[in-house]
């Protein structure tokens, strides 16, 4: 059997199959990790050390003399990603009732919930995404995405600032693993090779993880309005990301894609605002269930979008390449 071969002719096929399948055991078995317990619900539960022993093989991968244009491509993807909500939130507060919609299709829709779903991207999905599609320097501009995690940048966007505050040992948390490895891994170029290998390794492991912690019917209870809300965060922020990963990053606008898609910790924001922000309470509920509807949603669309554009991008360079070694030929 070919299984691997098989899930590879799926666009990012092996983030995306074993997220799927974490997605439906979660679903329609949601205890069974804390039944089997062990190294099963180790497993199922361990997205987070997973991603960290991911993050540290990411950055050992790295040379120190592609600092800068990891730098400049994590830069621009977070500015754009945040200038982008910062926009939405403007326009959306003078046509959005301050407690959201009531009534009709868009009943539950509020400025809280477009923010929470546009403001973050999932960094562990961009980097794995880009680790298939992209180069190194490319996957590993998750580096600052940290910087979006949490409610930090939603309230700043809502115009709340003061009320919460940024610690910075949780920022250094988030990218200490990577610059461990990262320093490794350029102090010792075999160590740069031997935890390299494992970066791919890692990838289905970190879908599976991440789809454990995803309720399918979250969609149904939140309609096709949620489903049009992640449409709607890949649309409104790919089509910047792209255009600036293009004229600003250096890339050709693959990156861009893979970082139009709303993080798993977003899910978490509006209820965090709402404790801090009463006013928020009310379309707090709402808004989550839409947020995660709008993870799932860019969680499955964007591998594929990105894996289409890339081919296309490729394809378009390889015929670019065929015509200037005719003209070599021909002069």
């Amino acid at each position: 059997m070919h299984i691997k071969r098989a899930i590879e002719r799926i666009p990012g096929g092996m983030m995306l199959v074993p997220l799927f399948i974490g997605a439906l055991c979660h679903t329609f078995a949601p205890d069974s990790g804390k039944y089997f317990g062990s190294f099963t619900n180790g497993l199922m539960t361990g997205t987070v050390p997973i991603l960290a022993v991911w993050f540290f093989c990411m950055g050992a991968s790295i040379k120190i003399s592609a600092t800068g244009t990891v730098l400049r491509k994590s830069g621009t993807l977070v500015i754009t990603k945040i200038a982008v909500a910062w926009i939405v939130a403007a326009i959306a507060s003078r046509f959005m009732p301050e407690n959201g919609v009531e009534f009709g299709f868009f009943a539950g829709l509020s400025v809280l919930a477009l923010v929470a779903a546009m403001d973050m991207t999932n960094g562990g999905l961009y980097a794995s995404v880009m680790e298939q599609y992209g180069t190194k320097e490319e996957a590993s501009a998750f580096v600052l995405m940290s910087l979006e995690s949490g409610p930090l940048m939603t309230m700043i966007i809502l115009g709340t600032a003061g009320i919460a505050s940024f610690e910075p040992h949780v920022f250094v948390g988030a990218v200490l693993p990577f610059l461990i490895g990262f320093g490794l891994g350029n102090l010792d170029p075999e160590l740069r090779e031997f935890f390299g290998k494992a970066i791919k390794t890692l990838i289905p492991f970190f879908g599976f993880a991440l789809g454990c912690t995803i309720n399918l019917t979250v969609i149904a209870q939140t309609g096709l309005l949620g489903v049009l809300l992640g449409l709607s965060v890949i649309v409104v922020t790919g089509i910047p990301l792209m255009l600036a990963d293009k004229f600003i990053g250096g890339g050709d606008g693959t990156a861009g894609i893979a970082a139009s898609s709303s993080a798993g910790a977003a899910v978490a924001t509006p209820v965090l605002i709402a404790e801090m922000v009463p006013e928020f309470k009310a379309v707090a509920p709402a808004a989550t269930a839409l947020v995660a509807t709008s993870v799932i949603v860019t969680s499955i669309l964007v591998p594929i979008l990105t894996a289409m554009w890339s081919k296309k991008m490729k394809g378009r360079a390889a015929k670019q390449s065929v015509k200037l070694e005719t003209v070599a030929r021909i002069k």
